[in-house]
């Protein structure tokens, strides 16, 4: 993803407006970069961040080596390195260290240290070559991994991207989004609501239109006091909005050093690609009570994606997965919210308050501090907070008492 320095900006008036790009530009600086990345596979990161930015260095103007350089960060983004194993490089570096200091005070002045002996000690016992052994000592640190494969997208195809591109370094320094979204496709919405919820996101949804989802989100600056966490979660969830049939964003963000408020806008058609030809992402939470359930012989089985709640006039809900019981199909939805929003928990709240029938359950962390009891009046819903992991014989439980306390007419 692009940082806030690469994107190119211009204020006016109350608005900020991405610089417009000529996309042949960016497509030949994506075809020359990508070609030095290519050309340093098997090289440390740090020759080819060296040659990228030398390059990118080259261009005539500012606005033209800012823009080379934010295409050189999203070949970098679609780069594979290797990975070693940090543990084996600190224990070598131990080994070693802890050897030198061990000759140095043996040092005399006929018998001077000699580090290759050092080296040259190490590596006979672990069996490689003192070449290896330099290579490993520092294997760890991010400029020395090896690339091992350029896997950035076509030329091509970053071009038209990097407008999306631009507008997720933006979002890193928003205070709230608003999206508006259609699709013809229920999948499309469907991937979209799991993205937001596998990045910790819970927004207030609502249906201004028959056709149309209003997702309305808080930003990093509101919620952490310019911390770009949150603001990070944002930018990810953009490919998923702009994978609607056609949608559109409104930003309040802070921009530049005086953090001036601003006003950022943009829309599009379906400029990425098609969200249902990829699995939705799971949160690991969800997975894990998905396993840990149906090893019980509780007699419900899961669906794994149910139907949003809507309630016409206060929002919707979007539950993670449903429990049908399997001797009379009664289903009960379940939600998880979260470990550090309270402000979802009091929405869900208001919502059943507001008349949603359908059988849910909702689970948060105790970590938020709202009781189980804020929906004891409800016959169709509650609230269950777990500690650190979720418990598949509690939910259990809940769902059982809730398909038996539902009144008659509730859906099943």
């Amino acid at each position: 993803m692009l940082t806030a320095d690469l994107v190119g900006v211009r204020r006016h008036g109350g608005e900020l407006r991405l610089t417009a790009h000529d996309a042949g530009k960016v497509e030949a600086l994506a075809s020359a970069l990508a070609a030095t990345a290519r050309a340093h596979v098997g090289q440390p990161r740090e020759a080819l961040d060296a040659a990228l930015d030398e390059q990118a260095g080259t261009e005539p103007g500012a606005a033209d080596r800012r823009l080379a350089a934010a295409v050189a960060k999203l070949i970098v983004d679609g780069c594979r390195f290797e990975e070693p194993e940090a543990e084996a490089a600190g224990l070598l570096r131990r080994d070693v260290f802890l050897r030198a200091a061990a000759a140095r005070r043996a040092a005399t002045a006929t018998a001077p240290f000699d580090r290759a002996a050092v080296l040259g000690a190490v590596a006979a016992e672990r069996g490689t070559t003192v070449a290896s052994v330099e290579a490993g000592l520092y294997a760890d640190r991010p400029g020395a991994h090896r690339l091992l494969a350029v896997e950035a997208p076509p030329p091509a195809a970053l071009a038209a991207g990097f407008p999306l591109a631009a507008a997720q370094a933006v979002l890193l320094r928003a205070t709230k989004v608003t999206a508006v979204v259609r699709a013809k496709q229920a999948a499309i919405y469907r991937h979209l609501f799991r993205t937001l919820k596998f990045l910790r996101l819970l927004p207030a949804i609502t249906a201004p239109a028959p056709d149309a989802v209003r997702i309305e989100l808080d930003g990093p600056f509101s919620l952490f006091q310019g911390s770009t966490r949150y603001g990070l979660q944002l930018g990810l969830a953009l490919p998923a909005i702009a994978a609607c049939d056609t949608w559109s964003i409104d930003a309040d963000v802070r921009w530049g050093a005086d953090r001036r408020p601003l006003r950022f806008r943009l829309a599009g058609h379906g400029i990425a690609a098609d969200a249902s030809e990829a699995p939705a992402p799971v949160p690991d939470e969800i997975a894990a009570l998905v396993e840990a359930f149906e090893r019980l012989d509780s007699g419900w089985r899961i669906d794994r994606e149910p139907a949003v709640l809507d309630l016409p006039g206060a929002g919707l809900c979007v539950p993670d997965l449903a429990f049908v019981r399997a001797r009379d199909g009664a289903r009960v939805h379940f939600e998880l919210l979260g470990f550090w929003s309270r402000e979802a928990v009091w929405r869900r709240v208001e919502l059943v308050q507001a008349g949603l029938r359908d059988r849910i359950l909702f689970a948060a962390s105790r970590d938020l501090r709202v009781g189980e009891a804020v929906l004891d009046g409800s016959a169709t819903a509650a609230l269950y907070t777990f500690a650190r992991v979720l418990s598949a014989r509690e939910i259990l439980k809940r769902i059982e008492r809730l398909a038996a306390e539902a009144p008659a007419g509730t859906p099943v």
